[in-house]
């Protein structure tokens, strides 16, 4: 039996089957995790403005509503027909656009794995990439057929939690592939491939995530992943929309407000423990960034807290 990739009533009944289970699943607005490795839950009851966030290299589907990343200035909509693939840890907004407490945007989303892509690759039997210079890591891919229904299955082994463990990774494996076959292949393509600059920007990062407190110096990080400074820095922008620099500031401005939220460090103290050498400075780049200074925005995000 051949499975059409686009079945747009058959497209539609899996959407709504898929908003119906994680409507019934999560019951107030929020993120969630699952039993299943990678796997989260997400309901929303009304439109947003952007909010300032990290996104993983993962898919983002969402079953009702619809949702737009901001990457750089560009917005990504997407809604049940469209899936959002990233292939990079990407600083960006995510807003709401269409949800409300009687009709709330709910989805999902899946981090990749990025090992069980390039061994899907390895193995062969996929058709070969038509486009071989994706410029962004960030893209929106038609919502086909077997796509839903695979995810349809992943969601259906929450209820069937002693058989997560034997039948997640096999679905999830079929997940991957889809995503191979799909119209965002050519971008995952290029993050796995081992020679391609994809691969180098992702490497780059793993660093900074794990030494965004010191000081950074470009070249020494493209030497790292064996590129020219200059071929660096376009890839980098390129493929983030910032640069080098701007990326670890985004780091640390966000791991400085985990800081004062979480462990009640002051401005100060989550200022120098991120690298800074000047609190004025950091408080003026974390204005810029968020909208309001550090201590009335952690101020506000307490009282929010406090109220829920």
């Amino acid at each position: 039996m051949t499975i059409k990739h686009h079945n747009p009533a058959q497209n539609t009944a899996l959407q709504q089957a898929l908003a119906q289970t994680i409507g019934a699943r999560i019951s107030q607005p929020g993120d969630y995790a699952t039993p299943i490795a990678g796997l989260g839950l997400f309901r929303r009851e009304q439109p947003s403005p952007p909010v300032v966030c990290m996104v993983e290299p993962s898919i983002i589907l969402v079953a009702q509503g619809e949702k737009r990343l901001w990457v750089g200035g560009e917005g990504y909509p997407y809604d049940p027909s469209r899936f959002l693939v990233t292939s990079l840890d990407l600083p960006a907004n995510s807003e709401v656009l269409v949800a409300s407490p009687q009709q709330p945007c709910v989805g999902l989303t899946l981090k990749l794995d990025l090992r069980m892509l390039a061994e899907l690759i390895s193995q062969g039997g996929l058709p070969p990439s038509r486009d071989r210079s994706v410029a962004t890591s960030v893209g929106i891919g038609a919502a086909t057929t077997p796509l839903l229904s695979s995810f349809g299955r992943l969601l259906e082994l929450l209820d069937e939690p002693d058989a997560i463990a034997v039948l997640a990774p096999l679905i999830q494996r079929e997940i991957h592939y889809r995503l191979l076959m799909s119209d965002q292949a050519a971008r995952l393509r290029q993050i796995t491939s081992v020679d391609g600059q994809g691969y180098r920007i992702a490497k780059a990062i793993d660093w900074l995530k794990l030494n965004y407190a010191t000081p950074l110096r470009v070249d020494d990080l493209a030497s790292r992943v064996q590129m020219s400074t200059p071929t660096f820095h376009h890839h980098f922008r390129q493929l983030t929309a910032m640069s080098p620099l701007q990326y670890q500031k985004w780091l640390r401005l966000n791991e400085a407000k985990r800081l004062m939220l979480n462990e009640h460090l002051d401005v100060s103290s989550a200022a120098f423990k991120v690298g800074y050498e000047s609190p004025s400075q950091f408080s003026r780049e974390y204005s810029r960034l968020f909208g309001v200074p550090p201590k009335r925005n952690i101020e506000a995000l307490r009282g929010k807290l406090a109220s829920k």
